[in-house]
């Protein structure tokens, strides 16, 4: 039994080692890292010429500003993230070697929210100057996207799993995630409103709330395509 279970775990490292290169390195994202730190970024940049340089007014809608950026930089990647190994028959292979669909899917989440959550807590300083977001704000960003984005990996991992070998899965998917993704929305740019300090812990619970379900919800969903 103690074997079984430490070649199953190595076989899951090795999954996890092999998916977070894929993401980084843009086989599975499309550009990889870069692509949602660029995208997170560039959001940043263009909503000032949008609403113009009232720095109390960007300092109003910048948090709201940044999680939309952050939920769409999460699923760039959506049609990559679990269709191509459907489509090679990896979860096949991995099913008759004992390995879980939820197990597999929980590693492509750690993994898919490395390549794209901590670039995004990374990039925050720049995004908070560039949207005249003062420090405690940004300590307060920081902080929500450590709770948030986790979450919003969950999700996207979900509905990748949902919608992998639809025709528009893509299309569908984004549809999908999003009104998902809205709580996490609300209680991350909540948080940093007047009166929202509870706003933190709500973001905590509802990201932990995803990561608990999304294994099950996407393991039971590609064994029903596999059926």
């Amino acid at each position: 039994m103690s074997g079984g279970t430490g070649n199953a775990g190595k076989a899951l490292a090795t999954i996890f080692a092999r998916d977070l290169a894929l993401l980084l390195k843009g086989a599975l994202g499309r550009g990889g890292a870069v692509l949602p730190l660029l995208f997170f970024l560039a959001v940043a940049m263009l909503f000032p010429f949008a609403v113009g340089p009232d720095a109390k007014l960007l300092g109003r809608t910048g948090a709201g500003v940044i999680w939309v950026a952050a939920l769409l930089a999460a699923i760039l990647p959506l049609d990559r993230l679990v269709e191509p190994d459907v489509e090679a028959g990896f979860f096949d292979q991995w099913a008759l070697r004992g390995l879980a669909e939820e197990a597999v899917l929980m590693v492509r989440i750690v993994a898919h929210w490395l390549s794209f959550g901590v670039p995004l807590m990374l990039a925050a300083p720049i995004s908070a100057g560039l949207l005249s977001l003062d420090r405690a704000q940004l300590i307060t960003i920081e902080q929500g996207l450590l709770l948030g984005t986790p979450g919003l990996a969950a999700i996207g991992v979900t509905i990748a799993a949902l919608t992998a070998g639809l025709r528009a899965g893509s299309a569908l998917g984004g549809m999908l995630a999003i009104p998902l993704a809205v709580p996490l929305l609300i209680f991350g740019a909540g948080s940093l409103q007047p009166g929202g300090e509870g706003g933190l812990a709500l973001l905590g619970a509802s990201s932990l709330a995803a990561l608990a379900i999304a294994p099950f919800a996407g393991g039971a969903a590609l064994r029903a395509a596999r059926e």
